[in-house]
């Protein structure tokens, strides 16, 4: 039995020196703090571990052989003349026994492991509570640091303070004593001159000397409690004055104040006058400078001033198609008519568009290498295309980008084979038309110079201002007179000036001849024709918003007062953007600052954060970012207090 003993201790300690995993590590921090108690542990397991071990030993000599080998080992087999020696059961015996505790031997490592994973994790836990103390304990630091500076600071304020206390109190002391001394001397003087006028009088020589030194006695007390009244009058009624100076002072106050408030009026009177006269002064400027640039564009367009009459005979249908294209247009937009009629023409000619590639500058809807087949659609039919397009776009979630959506919009359309053959001729046809408004919208969206939610908003507006006028039509005749058309676009569009509501006003059909009694109809300004194009009151509407979204931007950056190519950093653009416009909420303000500096709503820092000052952008890329997406003002801004 004590051999068993010892041949298991033995297994046991071979089992403990196996060498450790290559992936575990001792922390040999926590050996030296505990070094002294695994000390005394292992001096108690050598103690308990020698005597088993000698009798393992004792049991194992006879068993082994000198080359390591059992007795048994290259003996010939045993058969019935043979008999086995006692020591070799034993030695089987013990083979037997080393056969079963193998199992016990892979558990010990696999909890020896086990334990130690779990000691490093505890480690580890350790370590990082460890580091969050010493973090609090730093930051504790600092702050009792900053308390002794506070402390000490104080200290020598009130250090100071007692000082300049005590020199103002020796100076008050020795001011006190030099006023009795000289009052002293003064009634000294006093007594003196009176002495001598009394012996230098030839009447007194014949009165009683002892009655005039009582007389005199009694004469100085009075002059001293007379002294005393008069010093305390002084002091009880030294600031105060009479009443007549204080009725003329009141009179004079009340006569000043009186003409304080007369030029108070006046200066308010002429405040307003002089910013009514700025304003005319700055509106009168931006008339002059736009003047001035018409003046320019006129001078270098019209010299020498085209023949465009050429231009009849050339384009397709004639004269009188010529015409009606031509209908309002100045040199600019005949150039781009022009330019459209010529570039129609040649891309009717094409029977193949050449493939782009696949490159990663061009867009995933045009990456295809090889020719590609020419549709030939009528400009009517792109049109048709494109408004089933955005009214499919509209009715989805949006879950996709308009580039992919628009892609897949055309193999539903015409089929996986034809897609990318339309998608090259749809995008070659919006391309060319930049005259057509929802041509040129759709090209803007589809290549990402501007949002889709700038064209969903514009027709959402359009559509709530039909509501409006369709409201206020009470019969229902599709008729409004000019004074409800002025009061609905004043009631829809609150933060437009009266300059912007003259133009929709004409742009709708009113004229300086017309009356409040005239009536409109208003249905036909949202109506469109075959290619898409609006009447010109929506085309108002669409300058106007491009004009305000300019503006808006143009204010934003003289508000942060500093050159396109400087770098501005997010804090101070969200507080310009506060500033021009108050009225903006917190979803909105973080919208366009998303939008600015490229960075998801949920990662922007929040407000008196130390990384705002880290996120930086230049800021002609922060503003040509902003005029991607839909960015209005949502209120009318503060004015500037005056001076």
């Amino acid at each position: 039995m004590a051999c068993q003993q010892s041949r298991y201790h033995s297994f046991s300690s071979a089992s403990r020196l196996q060498p450790q995993p290559s992936g575990v590590t001792i922390d040999e921090s926590f050996i030296t703090e505990n070094k002294s108690t695994q000390k005394r542990k292992l001096l108690q397991k050598r103690r308990t571990l020698e005597l088993p071990a000698a009798s393992l030993s004792h049991c194992q000599a006879p068993v082994l052989g000198g080359a390591g080998k059992l007795p048994t080992q290259g003996a010939p087999p045993a058969g019935p003349g043979h008999r086995f020696h006692p020591g070799t059961k034993a030695a089987a015996h013990q083979r037997e026994k080393i056969r079963a505790l193998e199992p016990l031997k892979a558990k010990l490592v696999t909890v020896n492991e086990d334990c130690n994973e779990r000691i490093l994790a505890m480690r580890a836990e350790e370590k990082h509570e460890i580091s969050l103390l010493k973090k609090e304990k730093m930051n504790l630091l600092k702050l009792i640091d900053k308390k002794n500076e506070e402390k000490i600071s104080l200290q020598s304020e009130v250090a100071k303070l007692r000082k300049n206390l005590a020199e103002e109190y020796l100076h008050y002391l020795s001011e006190r004593d030099a006023r009795k001394i000289l009052i002293a001397d003064l009634n000294e003087l006093r007594y003196q001159r009176e002495d001598m006028s009394l012996a230098q009088s030839p009447g007194i020589w014949g009165e009683d000397p002892v009655k005039l030194t009582l007389a005199l006695k009694m004469t100085r007390q009075d002059l001293t409690r007379t002294q005393m009244e008069l010093n305390t009058m002084k002091a009880n009624f030294g600031d105060v004055v009479p009443r007549r100076d204080f009725e003329m002072q009141e009179k004079t106050n009340k006569d000043l104040q009186e003409q304080l408030d007369t030029l108070r009026a006046s200066y308010e009177e002429v405040r307003k006058e002089h910013e009514i006269l700025m304003q005319l002064h700055m509106s009168t400027l931006k008339e002059r400078d736009q003047f001035f640039s018409e003046l320019q564009e006129i001078q270098r367009t019209s010299t020498p001033r085209p023949d465009w009459t050429k231009c009849e005979d050339v384009v397709a249908g004639g004269p009188e198609r010529w015409q009606m294209l031509a209908e309002g247009k100045n040199s600019d937009q005949l150039v781009d008519v022009l330019l459209e009629e010529i570039g129609s023409g040649l891309l009717r000619e094409k029977e193949f568009f050449p493939g782009l590639g696949y490159g990663e500058a061009i867009p995933a809807f045009l990456r295809f290498d090889g020719l590609v087949e020419n549709k030939k659609p009528s400009k009517k039919d792109v049109v048709d295309l494109l408004k089933d397009a955005w009214k499919e776009r509209l009715a989805e979630e949006q879950k996709e980008t308009f580039p992919d959506f628009f892609f897949n919009f055309l193999e539903r359309r015409f089929g996986p084979s034809d897609a990318m053959a339309w998608a090259y001729t749809i995008f070659e046809n919006i391309k060319i038309f930049h005259s057509n408004e929802l041509m040129s919208q759709f090209y803007a969206v589809l290549m990402g110079k501007r949002s889709e939610n700038v064209y969903v908003t514009q027709k959402e507006t359009v559509a709530q201002l039909l509501k409006e006028m369709t409201n206020a039509d009470s019969q229902n005749e599709g008729l409004l007179t000019m004074e409800q058309f002025n009061t609905v676009l004043k009631s829809t569009f609150p933060l437009k000036t009266e300059e912007q509501i003259q133009e929709l006003m004409e742009a709708g059909g009113w004229h300086p001849s017309s009356s409040n009694a005239d009536l409109l109809n208003y249905r036909s300004l949202f109506m469109e024709d075959e290619e898409g194009q609006s009447e010109p009151f929506v085309q108002k509407l669409w300058e106007q918003y491009m004009d305000e979204k300019d503006e808006y931007l143009l204010q934003l950056k003289q508000e942060l007062g500093i050159e396109l190519h400087e770098e501005v950093t997010l804090p101070k653009l969200r507080g310009a953007l506060m500033t021009i416009d108050p009225s903006l909420d917190k979803q909105t303000v973080n919208t366009y600052m998303s939008q600015a500096f490229q960075l998801p709503e949920l990662e922007l820092p929040e407000d008196s954060d130390e990384k705002e000052e880290g996120v930086v952008e230049i800021l002609q890329t922060a503003l040509e970012r902003l005029q991607v997406i839909d960015i209005r003002r949502a209120g009318p801004r503060e004015p500037e207090p005056a001076n």
